[in-house]
Parts: C-alpha cells; structure tokens; sequence
C-alpha cells in the first residue's frame, strides 16, 4: 500500500464510540501489475558461493563449493586443450613424414640398394589378330611384335653404348660374337646359330654412373623350340655358361637370385663369376621367352651388385612375356 492510501485510511478512521460498528470490507483492490511491484534486490555472487553464518546446515546438505567446480572444469578443459594439441602435432607429423624421403626421416635412413630407375615400360603393339608369344594359340611362340621394341631402355642417368646400335636397330651377328672370350667358342657358337636359323639380333647397352655396364642382346628364331634347344643344349650349362664372355672364366650358378623375380613361363638361367674377380666382376643371364633368347651381360669394376642386375633381368623378361 503506498503512502497516500495509508494517510487517506487514517482520516477515514471513525472515532471511538461506545458500540463498535465494523464497517463493511469492501473487496480487495487487484493487485498492480507485476511491472509495478520494484523486484528485490539481487543477491550479489557470494551469497550463492556460501551459506550466511547463522544458517545452520547439515554436513552431508552443504552444498559443494564452486571452486570444486571450476577446479574441475580447469582440469577438464587442460586435458581437453592437451588432447587437440596432441593431435594437431601428431597430424602434422604424420604429413611431415608423407611428405619426406625416407633418408630424411630419422631412424628410416636406409641407403639406396642400388636399383635404377628405368622409364615406364609399354609393350609394343601386336598386329591385329596376333596372340602373344605365351598364348595357347600361339604353338610356335612367336614374337609378332617389333623385336627392336622389345630390348629393355636404358635406365635414368645411363650413357648409351653406341656400339650396340646396330643398323637400323639390327645388330650384326660378329658383334654379338665379340662378347665371348674365346676364339673358338666363337666359331663353333656362330655354326650353331646358323644351323638354328638365327633370324635377327636387336641389342643395346648403357653404362651407369656407378661404373656398371650392361649388354642386353635378343636373338630370334622360328620356334619356341629352336631357341629352348640353343639355351639349354649349348650356351647354358649346369654349373657354367658353355661359352665365357670377356672378363670372366670361372662361373657358379646365381642362387641368390630370388625366386619372386622370375616371370611365370618365362626361362631364366642367371649366373655369377666366382672370386678372384680380377679387374671386374661379370653377372650373366639367359632368358628364354617364345622364340626369343635374350643375353644380359653386366660387369662392374670389383664387384657387380647384384640388385641391378636383377632388376634388369626381370623387366626383360616382362617385356618378352
């Protein structure tokens, strides 16, 4: 009641009389409009932090002090910032590493094995209606292909060896034989290949910067059967190659040629010169695919790693598959 009515209630008051009438109650005024009514005062923060001194509560009642709380939240929200920290560093880590050579990364410097890096190989085209050299259909297993585009390119880096250029990209039979040591290997080699029906010889060769150099030479025949015999009857030998090339005598079978390195239906017969190597070590592999002998030479001053060389072969060998 404001202080107007009050006053106006006072002057209104009957004096005393001996007999006391009660004035009729008239009803209640509605109440104003909550607008009106002045809010109370807001209680200031602490007051919803701790109780007042004289407000007694029971211990298991008192209610948990929000410092508690934001310790909790403090803690929650450290873990939290830890946490994406943690992961922005491990992402960026893990792109740090995509994104470097493996002899960057410390711990996985492992040194080259020596492998080259050769173009990316394509097969020649076949003539139209032609099956490929391993097919069923194909009895006499011939290379329908263009024989010269089938010689290994030479690897990233390698200086070509013009000498095994041939003419027109066909090499001359004496060249070919210039690569065994012994004058009448030679002759005798050059009366079987006759007797065979030597159709053709595409070679080439390169040598790399490490020093190592490498002859690949394609020899084709009429048959799948002719070439089989001229491996494995005259120029690859049980423990040896019939016929040694130049740098090396004495030979032994590669047995640390992987087994994953060969090509299905394709014959590979590697080998090793054994130690004294004297200036160079010599590598030597026949590969037999169809009616195609291919021979790979490599030799390298002290020692021939092994890798390249097995490298080569295989990619030969896919390319007359």
């Amino acid at each position: 009641m404001t202080d107007q009515q009050q006053e106006k209630a006072v002057e209104t008051v009957p004096e005393p009389r001996d007999t006391v009438e009660i004035p009729a109650v008239e009803p209640p005024a509605p109440a104003e409009s909550p607008a009106a009514v002045p809010a109370p005062p807001l209680l200031p923060p602490t007051a919803l932090q701790e109780p007042e001194p004289e407000q007694e509560q029971e211990p298991d009642l008192l209610p948990v002090p929000v410092k508690k709380d934001r310790r909790v939240l403090r803690a929650v929200l450290r873990w939290s910032a830890a946490v994406v920290v943690f992961a922005v560093v491990g992402a960026g880590t893990a792109y740090g590493i995509t994104d470097m050579k493996r002899t960057d990364v410390p711990g996985l410097g492992t040194a080259s094995d020596g492998r080259w890096d050769y173009p990316t190989l394509t097969r020649p085209p076949l003539p139209k209606g032609s099956p490929g050299p391993l097919a069923e259909a194909n009895r006499a297993g011939s290379h329908f292909a263009d024989l010269r585009a089938l010689v290994l390119p030479a690897p990233k880096g390698a200086t070509g060896d013009k000498a095994l250029d041939g003419s027109d990209g066909w090499l001359a039979t004496k060249v070919f034989l210039a690569e065994f040591s012994a004058a009448d290997g030679r002759t005798e080699l050059a009366q079987k290949l006759t007797d065979d029906g030597l159709r053709h010889i595409a070679a080439r060769g390169w040598t790399t910067p490490d020093g190592t150099h490498t002859r690949i030479y394609l020899l084709q025949f009429d048959t799948a059967t002719v070439a089989d015999g001229l491996v494995s009857g005259n120029l690859a030998g049980f423990a040896s190659p019939t016929y040694p090339v130049n740098g090396a005598d004495s030979y032994e079978p590669d047995d640390t040629f992987p087994d994953a390195a060969k090509v299905t239906s394709v014959s590979s017969v590697p080998y090793a010169e054994v130690k004294p190597y004297g200036a160079e070590q010599v590598r030597l592999a026949f590969v037999t695919a169809g009616d195609t002998v291919a021979m790979i030479v490599q030799s390298r001053k002290g020692e021939a790693n092994p890798v390249p060389f097995q490298q080569t072969v295989t990619l030969q060998s896919q390319l007359l598959g």
